[in-house]
């Protein structure tokens, strides 16, 4: 049995009639891209209904380190917000290497199996405090069984959005096809059974799960059956974003759809949500004009080579335009990122942050007229959230379907490169973009003109469509009530967790 530290007494215990709140208990995965907005998530819940819910995030040590500035705040608020604690699977990683962020990319593989041999400190934390409902990671497909044991339900929360999801959910269907093909230089599928317009891609841009064994393409169908037997699917999205995505999410990929994001929105409080941040940098930011900065991110998990990094750094010094470059704390340990010299023939121009940065509050920058970014689910959504235009550079799993909606759905945003094959598998994919490529599309697209006047004025409208999302009576705002609303009646009622078919 898991030996588990609650560290959330004072903040459950606050208000009256606690033994009457709705107990949910949230399990993210060891990836901080699925921890934030599932504690995102937590609060809101909380706050949505104060004194009616209870939110319980069940968390690793060094990840709950990762949440506490989100959970002290909420509790400081008084929401019910309470974090509990388990050990991280023994899985040959140092001490406080809990999640893919912190550890070195040889290593990433660790994370998963730690990912998998949580389940018994899950089962029996579930057991032990047996809550009204679980909200767990899209890899924790064995709480859906836990939760009709205990007959409570189980949602999935997706951090990912629905366009990617169908689409993968499609090609899935098709993976034969793909392998047998996958030998073939260039070779472009077309993803069956979305609604819309056709949307290809190039199989050496898949996701490795879809091209080669692994361990998601073993546990696919697992994880998508134990989804549609559960209660129903919570998204980090917002209806305007993906639309007709989501209607068809909903008729084809979940029970019970809740479309609840953006989960993150910009205000003082997201200065430090996910850890540290280097606010220093939104100091810097305020001596820049408007709309004149790049920012560069890649996320909290991908790597690039030393060599990558140096044409990075090149191409935005000759792109002449003042950027805020995001790199990796280990990526730039070994002083092998940049050529020598680099750094002081930037200065004033250019900022590099090394580690972590606040990203929701630089998106909100008024100096931000761009966002470089890996398309990774959060990114992408907090730049359409802040109507910040992007230019997409995609590296590994559902980030090249990601660009896709950026570029050519949503349509606020272009891409950095076209001149060579991508991918992430080694082999496949032209690996290095050269400094002059980047140079050139971060240049072009900082300069005034109709690229950039169009795909400006499609992210403004879509931070407006995200604002109302979230507001009073929006669909993101009706979406958490109703889900509140649902799992109080699932409560009252004994609904049982597992039903045959969708629920509509």
């Amino acid at each position: 049995m898991a030996t588990a530290r609650d560290d959330g007494d004072a903040a459950a215990a606050s208000g009256a009639g606690a033994g009457r709140r709705l107990r949910v208990f949230f399990l993210p995965s060891f990836a901080r891209g699925h921890l934030i907005p599932q504690t995102d998530l937590a609060c809101l819940m909380a706050a949505a209904r104060p004194g009616e819910v209870e939110a319980t995030m069940v968390v690793t040590p060094a990840n709950a380190a990762v949440i506490a500035p989100t959970v002290a705040r909420a509790a400081a608020t008084g929401h019910a917000v309470r974090v509990l604690r388990h050990p991280f699977p023994d899985v040959g990683l140092g001490d406080g290497v809990e999640c893919l962020a912190t550890a070195p990319a040889r290593d990433a593989w660790r994370v998963y199996r730690a990912m998998e041999l949580v389940q018994a400190s899950h089962e029996s934390l579930l057991r032990e405090h047996r809550p009204d409902a679980i909200v767990s990671d899209v890899p924790f497909w064995w709480t859906t069984v836990v939760a009709a044991e205990l007959g409570v339900p189980r949602l999935t929360f997706h951090p990912v959005g629905v366009f990617p999801q169908l689409a993968m959910n499609n090609l899935f269907k098709m993976r034969p096809d793909i392998i047998r093909i996958s030998s073939a230089p260039g070779t472009v599928v077309s993803v069956p059974g979305l609604p819309g317009k056709e949307i290809t891609i190039p199989v050496s841009e898949l996701p490795s799960f879809l091209v080669q064994d692994d361990h998601l393409s073993k546990s696919w169908e697992q994880i998508k059956a134990s989804q549609l037997a559960g209660f129903g699917v919570i998204v980090n999205t917002f209806v305007d974003l993906e639309q007709p995505y989501c209607e068809e999410f909903s008729r084809v990929d979940a029970r019970r759809a809740y479309f609840v994001g953006p989960l993150a929105q910009p205000s003082c409080s997201t200065v430090h949500r996910g850890g540290d941040s280097n606010v220093d940098c939104l100091s810097w930011l305020s001596t820049k004009p408007n709309r004149s900065v790049v920012y560069v991110c890649f996320g909290s998990w991908a790597h690039f080579s030393a060599t990558q990094s140096r044409e990075l750094a090149l191409g935005l010094e000759a792109s002449n335009q003042p950027f805020l470059w995001v790199v990796r704390s280990d990526d730039s340990d070994d002083g092998r990122w940049a050529s020598e010299g680099w750094e002081q023939r930037i200065a004033g121009r250019g900022m590099v942050v090394r580690g972590w940065a606040p990203q929701v509050a630089v998106l909100a920058h008024p100096s931000v007229g761009a966002f470089l970014t890996h398309c990774g689910w959060n990114s992408v959504l907090e730049a359409a959230s802040a109507g910040v235009p992007v230019l997409t550079w995609p590296l590994v799993f559902e980030q090249f379907i990601n660009e896709r909606l950026v570029t050519g759905v949503a349509a606020f945003g272009a891409r950095v490169w076209d001149g060579g094959t991508r991918g992430e598998r080694a082999g496949e994919a032209e690996t290095t973009v050269p400094a002059e490529a980047i140079a050139r599309a971060v240049a072009g697209f900082m300069e005034s003109g109709a690229q950039r006047d169009e795909v400006e004025s499609r992210a403004r409208e879509l931070a407006g469509r995200a604002r109302g999302a979230v507001d009073e009576n929006g669909s993101s705002w009706r979406d958490i009530h109703r889900l509140i609303h649902d799992l109080a009646q699932a409560r009252a009622s004994g609904l049982p967790q597992l039903q045959e078919g969708p629920i509509k």
